[in-house]
C-alpha cells in the first residue's frame, strides 16, 4: 500500500566505502514467534473467509445506498454513513490481530486526543504496516475515515477494488508527472472541514528491505544526507502535495514510527497469527506551525524527522521498546464481540435475502455488482444533485 512520493531514485553499482551495514536484529532472521500448526492455519483461513464474505455482502447490499442514493442528497452524509457502516466491518481486523491472534499492540509517545482531520506519516517496515494503523484509528473513533495512497494495480483486485473506491482511497501510478494531478484532484474533494479524514502517507514510498536500505545509504553518501539504518530516505513530493491540499483544514499531523518483535510480518503471518509477537507504535504530534511552507524546507524537515525515526528504531533494537509506553489501553473484548456478532448477523440476513427470499433481491445483487464494477473501473462517484455541496463555497 505504497504511495507516490516523488522521484528520488537510488542507483547501486556496488557497496561503497562508508556505507553502513543494516543492523541484523531488526530484520527477519529468527524463527517464527509461534509455530504454524494445522489448527492455527485452519483458524486463519476461517477468519479470512468470514472477513471476505462479510465484506462482499455488506458492500453489495449497502454501498449503493450510502454511495449513490444518499450521495445524491448529501456528499457529507454519504461519507458519514459509509464510514460508520464499514468502519464497523474494518474493526474485524484489529479483533483478529489483538484478540484472536493475541498480538500485543503497544502504543507509546504521546496520548493524542481524537481529531477529525489528520495527516499521518509513518515509516514503512513491511507490507502490513498500514493495517496496524487501523488499531490506532479504532481507538480514536475514526477507523472508517482512514484513507491511503495505494498502487493503482491494487484497483484490479476483485471486491477489494470496490472497497478501495467507496472508501475514496487514492490510487497512483508511481509516476509523479501523472500522480500529482491525481492526488490534487482527489484531495480537492475533501476541502469541507465537516468531513473527517485520516490520510496516511508513507514517505519512503516502499517497504523496507536490506537491499533498498543500501541503495538509500549510497544515495545519502553521494548527496551529503544522513545515512540511515532502519528507515529509507523519504521521498517528499507526495507528502508535500497532501499537506498543501489539506493544510488549511487540518486539525493535526501525526508522526508515527512502527516497529515489530521479533520478526517483520507479512500478510499471511498476520492471518495465521505466527508473527509478530508485538507491534510497537510510537506517536508524536506535529504542530502545523512547525512545518515549513516551502518545498525545499519541507524536504529538509522531513529528512530530519526520519533521522529521528532512525534513532528511535536504533534505541528500540537496543532496549526492546520505545520511550513513554502505555499511552493507549487494550481494546474492549465485549465491544469487539458485539461488533463481530453484529456484522455476522447482518451478513446472515443479506445471505438469506439473496438465497431464500424474493427473486428481486437476486436482481438487486446483480445490479449492485454491475454498478460497483462500473464506478470503480471509471473511478467515479455520483455528484450531489439536491442542494449545493457542503463546503463548496469554501473550496472555490
Amino acid at each position: 500500500m505504497n504511495g507516490s512520493n516523488g522521484s528520488q531514485e537510488y542507483h547501486v553499482s556496488g557497496e561503497e566505502e562508508g556505507v553502513h551495514h543494516v543492523s541484523r536484529p531488526i530484520l527477519n532472521n529468527g524463527p517464527k514467534h509461534r509455530p504454524l500448526t494445522p489448527m492455527r492455519r485452519c483458524r486463519g483461513v476461517a477468519c479470512v473467509a468470514i472477513i471476505l464474505s462479510t465484506a462482499f455482502l455488506l458492500i453489495v447490499y449497502l454501498a449503493p445506498i450510502t454511495t449513490f442514493v444518499v450521495r445524491l442528497f448529501s456528499v457529507h452524509y454519504s461519507r458519514k454513513a459509509t464510514s460508520i457502516l464499514f468502519g464497523i466491518w474494518l474493526s474485524l481486523w484489529p479483533f483478529l490481530f489483538e484478540k484472536i491472534n493475541k498480538t500485543k499492540v503497544v502504543f507509546s509517545g504521546e496520548n493524542v486526543t481524537p481529531k477529525r482531520r489528520v495527516l499521518l506519516f509513518a515509516n514503512h517496515r513491511t507490507e502490513v504496516d498500514w493495517m496496524y494503523l487501523w488499531d490506532l484509528a479504532l481507538r480514536k473513533g475514526y477507523l472508517g475515515y482512514i484513507k491511503y495512497i495505494l498502487k493503482s494495480s491494487l484497483m484490479k483486485l476483485p471486491i477489494f477494488s470496490w472497497a478501495f473506491h467507496i472508501f475514496e482511497f487514492i490510487p497512483v501510478e508511481r509516476k509523479w508527472e501523472i500522480d500529482e494531478a491525481i492526488i490534487q484532484n482527489k484531495l480537492s474533494k475533501f476541502k469541507n472541514p465537516r468531513d473527517p479524514i485520516w490520510l496516511a502517507v508513507f514517505p519512503e514510498g516502499t517497504d523496507y528491505t536490506e537491499k533498498k536500505c543500501i541503495k538509500s545509504q549510497e544515495y545519502a553518501s553521494e548527496h551529503g544526507l544522513p545515512k540511515l539504518e532502519h528507515v529509507l530516505l523519504p521521498k517528499t513530493k507526495g507528502f508535500i502535495c497532501c499537506l498543501q491540499q489539506l493544510r488549511s483544514s487540518l486539525d493535526a499531523v501525526y508522526d508515527v514510527t512502527i516497529a515489530y518483535k521479533h520478526r517483520l510480518p507479512d500478510f499471511l503471518d498476520n492471518v495465521y497469527g505466527v508473527d509478530p509477537s508485538e507491534v510497537h507504535i510510537h506517536i508524536r504530534t506535529v504542530q502545523l506551525s512547525d512545518i515549513p511552507t516551502s518545498e525545499d524546507e519541507i524536504t529538509e524537515w522531513m529528512i530530519e524527522r526520519f533521522r529521528q525515526k532512525d534513532q528511535l528504531l536504533s534505541d528500540f533494537v537496543a532496549k526492546g521498546h520505545f520511550p513513554d509506553e502505555g499511552t493507549e489501553g487494550d481494546l474492549s473484548t465485549p465491544k469487539c464481540l458485539a461488533n463481530f456478532f453484529a456484522i455476522v448477523g447482518l451478513t446472515g440476513i443479506c445471505l438469506y435475502l439473496t438465497l431464500c427470499s424474493s427473486v428481486w433481491f437476486k436482481v438487486y445483487v446483480v445490479a449492485s455488482c454491475a454498478y460497483l464494477s462500473f464506478v470503480t473501473y471509471y473511478s467515479i462517484l455520483p455528484p450531489q444533485l439536491v442542494g449545493s455541496p457542503e463546503g463548496a463555497k469554501k473550496a472555490v
